[in-house]
């Protein structure tokens, strides 16, 4: 396809009970301790006056198979190792990062980058423009040590190439406009990658990538910790960050510690400095003690995506008796003891900028009308059991979950929502399964639930591709588990993917947005948010915005040293 190499003018530059009274015993300890001034928000020190030094104990929740890769637990990690082409601010702006500035064509399809000067990988090998095209060829590419999960389903469709123009000149030309673009390479699993690096194959970069980011990773011990070292020559800190050159501290000891009650006990006691993922039950208190933060994650929410191409879910009469049919937001309320917000809308997360918030309130708990449905729908009958029948077959509804996507106390939650769900005829089985058997694909086959409960992250309302592309030319949509098609979604949410007009392509998601929440594929759980709790003497640690509100730690140091 011929594509056109006229430049615009658009330039864009800038610088369980036992677990909750085990809990409560730590939250005892707590109460203990010196009352310490809540906040929000790090604050930034004068660089002359920063303490340099010291390594910061972070207990993390998951460990991933692989130290990058399409999975969030995955992100966190990448985006300490390494750098991205652009970067995010909090207020939704694509800003530079190893790109200095670049140009769009009239015709949308050809983006220009200006490289960062001088930078290099931690193995010594020169990150230029050539190194950037072969990361994003790769990620491209049929090549299982170089595919990237993440942004293979978002770019295949319009992806032609990327080279270099010149050594610190990147060209990445597109078949078709996809707005996204930026956004999607922003998220922290795009991060650049050694070329010299690769060659070893996944095997060995999964234990030892190498990036250029502001640190490197020295060790992974399984099932214990990610130890990194400071990256003494960095020098492509993003326009995010608030300082430039190494980062303040000598490294991180990344602690995996599963157990909430653990990880949090590890705080309280001192043993880490900073910790992932506050447990409900200490929700209040670590506010009231600590300087926390919190990022809630674009994209989908939380979600129960309902199997949509057999019964009984193949009716949308029945998916929607079955969102009436559950209290959700009461389930969630009480579970998460008020910590974590309730999410309506299936569609799309509160945090992405194409929200509609009046879908948040969708499919209230409504017993009355989950009977009408049902009855509506055929489900007329009930067994001894008071489950529903329809031509000899109950009314059976087996969740999916792993822990890999749900917080320990969502799991009661779940319990909850089987209760409710039997008073209008469910059956509802719930499926936990391991992290390891889940990604290895059990209770999740075609044939083995009704529901399964999944989130993917994104910055915003771009997720629709992922989610909501067809099956076509024989190949299945992978990321779609509710297997919902619906050709005149895909042809809004393609328009939307090409609109130059911002609020035209706004509005175009929302259009898109209704349709599934009207349609019931999926219905809304909960949120996906990132919390951390840090102690008082380590300042100015953030959270990315470029999809996952990954931790960051690079401009981090201790107050007074350590």
């Amino acid at each position: 396809m011929s594509v056109s190499k006229t430049q615009s003018s658009r330039r864009f530059t800038c610088r369980s009970n036992r677990l909750g009274r085990k809990v409560a015993a730590s939250l005892l300890v707590l109460q203990a301790l010196p009352l310490f001034a809540p906040s929000v928000h790090a604050e930034e020190a004068p660089a002359g006056n920063v303490k340099r030094g010291g390594v910061i104990r972070y207990g993390h929740f998951q460990e991933p198979p692989c130290l990058f890769g399409g999975w969030v637990q995955q992100w966190y990690l990448q985006r300490q190792y390494s750098d991205n082409l652009v970067a995010r601010s909090e207020d939704g702006k694509i800003v530079p990062w190893l790109a200095e500035s670049w140009t769009i064509s009239d015709d949308q399809k050809i983006y220009t980058f200006e490289i960062k000067p001088n930078v290099r990988f931690t193995d010594g090998t020169s990150l230029d423009a050539q190194a950037i095209a072969d990361n994003i060829n790769g990620w491209l590419s049929n090549d299982p040590d170089l595919r990237n999960p993440t942004a293979a389903p978002y770019l295949s469709d319009s992806f032609e190439s990327a080279s270099a123009i010149t050594p610190l000149r990147l060209q990445v030309t597109l078949k078709v406009p996809f707005q996204p673009l930026l956004n999607v390479f922003a998220q922290s699993s795009q991060g650049i990658l050694s070329p010299s690096a690769l060659k070893r194959g996944l095997a060995v970069n999964c234990e030892r990538p190498v990036g250029s980011g502001p640190f490197i990773v020295d060790n992974w011990r399984h099932g214990r910790e990610v130890t990194f070292r400071r990256n003494p020559d960095y020098n492509s800190a993003p326009a995010t960050a608030k300082h430039r050159g190494p980062a303040y501290v000598d490294g991180i000891s990344w602690k995996f510690l599963p157990d909430q009650t653990i990880r949090y006990g590890s705080f309280i006691t001192g043993e880490t400095d900073a910790i992932y993922d506050i447990p409900a039950i200490a929700w209040k208190e670590a506010n009231s003690r600590f300087p926390v933060l919190r990022h809630i994650t674009g994209g989908t929410p939380l979600r129960l995506a309902l199997y949509t191409v057999r019964p009984p879910f193949d009716d949308a009469l029945v998916r929607k008796a079955f969102a009436y049919s559950t209290d959700r937001k009461a389930a969630v309320d009480t579970s998460f003891l008020g910590s974590l917000p309730f999410e309506g809308n299936g569609a799309l997360s509160q945090s992405s900028p194409e929200y509609l918030r009046e879908l948040g309130k969708s499919y209230p708990h409504d017993l009355e009308k989950a009977n009408q449905l049902l009855d509506q729908a055929g489900w007329t009958e009930r067994n001894s059991n008071g489950v529903r029948v329809k031509n000899g077959n109950p009314l059976i509804v087996r969740v999916s979950y792993s822990n890999a996507f749900l917080k320990p106390d969502g799991e009661q939650a779940l319990q909850a929502i089987q209760q409710q769900a039997r008073a209008a005829g469910f059956d509802v089985r719930l499926q936990p399964t391991n992290q390891a058997d889940f990604f290895a694909g059990k209770n999740l086959g075609p044939n083995d639930y009704e529901i399964v409960l999944l989130y993917w992250v994104a910055p915003g309302a771009e997720i629709f591709r992922i989610s909501w592309k067809p099956d076509q030319n024989g190949e299945s949509n992978r990321f779609n588990p509710s297997r919902y098609q619906d050709l005149a979604l895909w042809n809004v949410i393609q328009k939307a993917e090409q609109e130059l007009s911002g609020a035209q392509r706004t509005a175009l998601y929302q259009e898109a947005e209704r349709k599934i929440v009207d349609q019931a594929p999926v219905i809304g759980f909960t949120v996906l948010d990132v919390t951390l709790a840090t102690k008082p003497n380590l300042k100015d640690v953030w959270l990315d915005r470029g999809s996952v509100g990954e931790p960051v730690f690079y401009d981090a140091h201790f107050d007074g040293g350590k």
